[in-house]
């Protein structure tokens, strides 16, 4: 008789180890970002599955459906109808910025999990709703990065909290590529990317929005005390209503940065600079790295790195999303992917346009 209790805990144990083993099931709501290929074309590895892809868009669904060869029984034109065949357990959000909010309201009285593409939402009014929906529900709320899964930026900040380079001083971020309409982006995309209502803004959002993230995981959410942008309009025939091109500067307590996000780069880019007091970190790509010392006046010595891919699960977005879900990882408050580091984002992004529109610094105290 004494057996059975130790049979029965080991039954237990087992059938929830099968559980935390099961695929998370996920659904894709919106096709029109660019980005929605990451998912679309993802291996299978068993950790998740995409019972569902939303898009009112049927023409759109169908083509990228037969491209990525998917069911079509996958697609559903609306959330509503979704849900009255299926309550997935996460969703994927890519469609416009503006439409994040719509996203949560809808799934997180439902207890459905949801990453969206940066940035989180187009205003802190977008933000902070979606953000108390996410405590009153207790969903996790995530935002999905490309310079996230980038080994360079987690290398170049643990050196700087090493103290590898001195205590920091400036950081200089610039992302970006030719401009939207150049590169041919496909017009489902266009169509809310280039409007100031549903993108939030132009290359000030879409790759803003960058730079403010890293200075958040890099000073632990350090809030700056002021912050003083520009835009400009360097394309006015691709980009009529937004802007395409910005300077971003955010002055804190003892250090500064210069952020450049830009539809204008002759070359896609995104690096980061990192100067302290003895050296300086530069983050050239996704993999290379080199750090320079002080030698003098103006001589130094240089060190170049070639970094392998960060380790699983931070080398795949999606991979992460599953692994916080089933509480396998838990995220500090200034990662990347953290609600608190993305709300502090769109802060300092609404203060950018404030001061970009008024012609004036903008206090954050």
């Amino acid at each position: 008789m004494r057996k059975w209790p130790l049979l029965a805990v080991c039954l237990c144990a087992h059938v929830l180890l099968l559980h935390s083993q099961q695929p998370v099931e996920m659904a894709v709501v919106g096709l029109t970002h660019g980005h929605v290929g990451w998912i679309l074309s993802r291996e299978d590895v068993g950790d998740l599955t995409v019972v569902a892809i939303v898009e009112p868009d049927r023409d759109l669904a169908e083509r990228l459906l037969n491209q990525h060869q998917l069911s079509k029984d996958l697609w559903y034109p609306s959330m509503d109808e979704m849900f009255e065949e299926h309550t997935p357990e996460a969703v994927l959000a890519f469609g416009s910025i503006y439409e994040h909010l719509e996203v949560v309201e809808k799934c997180a009285p439902r207890g459905i999990h949801v990453m969206v593409e940066k940035p989180l939402a187009v205003s802190m009014d977008h933000a902070n709703k979606m953000s108390q929906l996410a405590g009153e529900h207790g969903i996790h709320l995530l935002t999905n990065f490309e310079t996230s899964w980038y080994p360079t930026n987690e290398k170049a900040i643990d050196l700087l909290n090493e103290g590898r380079i001195g205590d920091l001083r400036k950081v200089v971020v610039r992302d970006g590529h030719k401009g939207p309409k150049i590169l041919n982006i496909s017009q489902d995309f266009l169509d809310w990317l280039l409007d100031p209502v549903l993108n939030g803004g132009g290359a000030i959002t879409d790759f803003g929005c960058y730079g403010v993230s890293l200075m958040n995981w890099m000073t632990k959410n350090s809030r700056p005390e002021v912050v003083l942008a520009m835009t400009q309009q360097l394309q006015p025939e691709n980009n009529p209503d937004v802007d395409d091109d910005a300077t971003i500067i955010l002055r804190y307590d003892r250090y500064n940065a210069i952020i450049q996000p830009s539809w204008n780069w002759p070359i896609g880019r995104k690096d980061m600079e990192i100067y302290g007091e003895t050296g300086s970190i530069f983050a050239d790509d996704h993999h290379q790295m080199r750090v320079r010392m002080s030698a003098g006046y103006s001589d130094y010595e240089e060190e170049t790195v070639q970094l392998e891919e960060r380790k699983p699960p931070y080398d795949d977005p999606f991979a992460l999303f599953v692994a916080v879900i089933r509480n396998e990882i838990s995220l500090e408050p200034f990662d990347p992917y953290a609600l608190e580091n993305n709300l502090l984002v769109v802060e300092v992004l609404d203060a950018a346009r404030i001061s970009a529109n008024e012609g004036r610094v903008v206090s954050m105290k």
